[in-house]
């Protein structure tokens, strides 16, 4: 490699990275938006206002870069489906879950999904259920029991675990879905066709909107304007970007840092803290998902390549879903033999 190359080289490696930290640090920050706006403004409400914003900047990217193709039939049904699920009624379980929970605690049992998508994986897409999902799955289960009984006084908040569970059941269907259907849609189109789909199924509380904030402060309005423009319209893209440019069990890990970053936001911004045995909760939980997404050696050395369910179709590997990563099962020999890693040779 010559001298002159290798500054553009490093900064070309750089991006993804930096990439990945907004979106991580984006993330984060919504838990603590829907928690302050939370207090004006109510979920459906909240919600619709979220994904009105993040349409509109959208739609300008999307025209700025000229009309997509777009999925017809069953295919743009799906998109729809997947829109309403992810973008629609996640929004709704998440911002009622932190009517209930601070944001600290909603986002430990939201961090719940990598665990859930390997189940449903297992169920949906044949890959199995190996031991180490089964003593995660019981270690994070310990975790969400130890965060049900850590309201004030011990007293069991059940109403709002079930809703952050929910929660995590709906990324975690989106998350296995959207592994399908980004083998036929790019990303920015499908984040584009989803949030309308979950503006349109949120729409009926407009009227609610625009009642809760004309009898809000101003910062409720900016903090609705914020959760669609920056952790929806930005952080999606920039998810997007990070993801077709490494691996996705890589990226994956990032999102680790999340509950961390939200508890210490929701400090900082909201003097609020988890209880202590949330704290400890949390805990099991992100140690459940850690032993759950562990790898063998040799499931590890072939990450980052297309399993049979990408039906060899190498650029899809780059759009991989969060805690799902690729194995060696459909790689060619001719792909081992020239090290061609993630399909970049390919697309």
């Amino acid at each position: 490699m010559s001298t002159s190359t290798a500054p553009t080289r490093r900064r070309d490696d750089l991006r993804p990275a930096l990439a990945a930290g907004v979106t991580v640090l984006l993330w984060a920050s919504a838990f603590v938006g829907v928690r302050s706006a939370g207090h004006d403004v109510e979920p459906g409400a909240l919600a619709f206002g979220r994904m009105l914003v993040a349409s509109a900047a959208l739609t300008a990217v999307v025209l700025f870069r000229g009309l997509p193709t777009m999925p017809r039939g069953r295919r743009l049904a799906a998109v729809a489906a997947w829109g309403v699920a992810w973008f629609g009624a996640y929004n709704l379980a998440l911002n009622a879950a932190e009517t209930h929970l601070d944001a600290g605690t909603t986002a430990l049992l939201v961090n719940l999904a990598p665990v859930l998508v390997a189940l449903l994986a297992g169920l949906f897409l044949g890959e199995g259920f190996p031991r180490r999902l089964l003593v995660g799955v019981a270690i994070a289960f310990g975790g969400v029991v130890l965060i049900a009984v850590a309201g004030p006084g011990g007293r069991a908040d059940t109403v709002g675990v079930a809703l952050g569970l929910t929660a995590a059941v709906l990324y975690a269907g989106a998350a296995v879905a959207q592994k399908r259907l980004l083998a036929h849609t790019d990303a920015l189109t499908m984040t584009w066709l989803g949030s309308l789909a979950g503006t349109l199924v949120t729409a009926p509380w407009a009227p609610s909107l625009a009642r809760d904030l004309s009898a809000a402060p101003t910062g409720t309005a900016l903090t609705v304007v914020y959760l669609g423009l920056f952790p929806t319209a930005v952080a999606f893209l920039a998810w997007g970007y990070a993801l077709s440019r490494t691996t996705a069990g890589r990226l994956a890990s990032t999102t680790y840092a999340v509950p961390a970053l939200v508890v210490a936001l929701s400090w900082l911004l909201l003097a609020e803290v988890p209880a202590p045995l949330a704290f400890v909760g949390g805990a099991l939980c992100l140690v459940g998902v850690a032993v759950s997404r562990g790898r063998s050696r040799a499931a590890r050395d072939g990450a980052g390549f297309p399993d049979p369910g990408c039906k060899q179709r190498r650029i899809a590997c780059t759009q991989e879903v969060p805690g799902y990563p690729c194995s060696t099962a459909a790689r060619p020999a001719s792909s081992r033999a020239t090290g061609t890693r993630n399909g970049e040779q390919d697309t």
